[in-house]
């Protein structure tokens, strides 16, 4: 089994790569491989509707998203974490995260989701609840943890001192191998649940 890690920080080595360094620890114990995708360094723009992605079956604009999409079809699950920027994700995350979910047509049905928010103080309870409706509009369950998925430190290396902040990185991971290993076991005695046509509607008709 495979778990993309997702770091929307800018900084490589900062406190978002310390909560999923914590994560990736338990996911070795439990023989589930890792891969760290480094995101918020990067220069990603933000989806422009073009709709090019229906024909062509991938982003119009070949970046990062295209080279990652691949690897999210073939994952069993996906951590993505965030820096607090305004009480929200980090905007380079956002626009990946748009990109990367918009332009794969496979389905997501099942994949496990799990995200993570990284603040000095305050704003991690709506970037997490930002992060988390990239799952919930894909039919992706969503581990949960032992209290929300936050760390908090302010200078880089202080989330070391998050006692609870870790422990909750810790318990994430357990939660979520056990998650994908039980659907993995469900898959192959029920399969995925049956899916009915979309039914697109609006509030004009």
């Amino acid at each position: 089994m495979k778990v993309l890690l997702v770091n929307g920080s800018p900084r490589t080595n900062g406190n978002t790569a310390i909560s999923l360094e914590e994560m990736a620890k338990v996911f070795k114990e439990e023989n589930i491989e890792t891969e760290v995708i480094h995101v918020g360094n990067k220069d990603i723009r933000g989806c422009i509707a073009c709709a090019a992605c229906r024909e062509k079956g991938r982003c119009v604009f070949d970046d990062m998203v295209n080279e990652c999409a691949q690897k999210f079809e073939e994952c069993d699950g996906i951590v993505v974490a965030s820096p607090v920027y305004y009480a929200s994700p980090n905007a380079t995350l956002i626009a990946f995260l748009d990109r990367l979910f918009y332009s794969t047509s496979f389905d997501k049905t099942m994949k496990v989701g799990a995200s993570v928010a990284v603040a000095r103080r305050g704003g991690t309870s709506t970037t997490f609840d930002v992060l988390n409706k990239y799952f919930t509009i894909s039919g992706m369950p969503v581990a949960s943890s032992q209290y929300w998925n936050s760390v908090h430190g302010g200078a880089p290396g202080e989330a070391r001192q998050d006692a609870e902040g870790l422990q909750t990185m810790r318990t994430l991971a357990r939660n979520m191998s056990f998650l994908m290993k039980s659907i993995a076991l469900g898959k192959e005695q029920y399969g995925l649940p049956e899916k009915e046509a979309h039914q697109w509607t609006n509030f004009i008709r």
